[in-house]
């Protein structure tokens, strides 16, 4: 079971909380995160909708034996790394330093 939270460790939680930079963080971790998740779901259904309603599109030769199904399922691995990269690019120069001077701030307050 996790140690109870002294009062003063609240106070500096709550005082975090209500600042300007902590709303930033927040609106900088929303801006990048929310349109990326709609625009990776919407990427990913239109790959099930066109899998399972447009079997000629799907089938379509690219070259060799490769069709467009097998393209799609491969960019679907590509797409999640390369949002995974330029999220972890996107918070290092975004998110990272707000976080780190709040936390500084918590650990001076708190004494830790």
């Amino acid at each position: 079971m996790a140690e109870p939270i002294s009062p003063e460790t609240h106070a500096a939680y709550e005082r975090i909380h209500a600042t300007a930079e902590f709303a930033e963080l927040k609106n900088n971790y929303r801006s990048f995160v929310l349109p990326m998740t709609v625009a990776f779901m919407v990427w990913y259904l239109f790959y099930v909708i066109a899998s399972n309603w447009m079997p000629g599109f799907m089938n379509t030769q690219v070259f060799g034996t490769i069709n467009i199904a097998l393209l799609f399922g491969l960019l679907q691995f590509i797409t999640t790394f390369g949002i995974a990269w330029w999220y972890a690019r996107y918070s290092a120069r975004k998110m990272d330093p707000l976080a780190d001077d709040l936390r500084e701030g918590f650990e001076q307050e708190v004494g830790q």
